[in-house]
């Protein structure tokens, strides 16, 4: 593994720490069921790629790419219609990092 793609597994395994943990705080300060739900299963999915990364690289980091390319349209929506950066901005700007690395490191490790 080159060092992107090194770079990509750690920053999915971060992300979906993140977002799972970010889903069950925004249960708990808004009751937020929604938050919960989406938060733990896109961590969960998330966490998953990373697990994948670790016996196919390339599909881990695709699993990723889908994952965070998903999630950064649901962040832009969010934050566009908040207008606030926590939580909505913040994450998209992890999403947005999850997609370029997962992304690089994808294109690095099929070369």
């Amino acid at each position: 593994m080159n060092n992107l793609a090194n770079f990509a597994v750690g920053y999915l395994l971060i992300y979906g720490l993140i977002v799972l943990f970010g889903g069950a705080i925004g249960y708990f300060k808004a009751k937020s069921k929604v938050s919960l739900i989406s938060g733990v299963a896109s961590g969960i999915v998330l966490l998953a790629a990373w697990a994948l990364t670790q016996t196919n690289l390339a599909l881990g980091l695709g699993v990723g790419l889908a994952a965070s390319i998903l999630l950064s349209v649901v962040f832009a929506k969010r934050a566009m219609k908040t207008r606030k950066f926590m939580p909505a901005g913040m994450m998209l700007l992890l999403a947005v990092g999850a997609l370029i690395s997962c992304g690089l490191g994808l294109l690095n490790a099929s070369s």
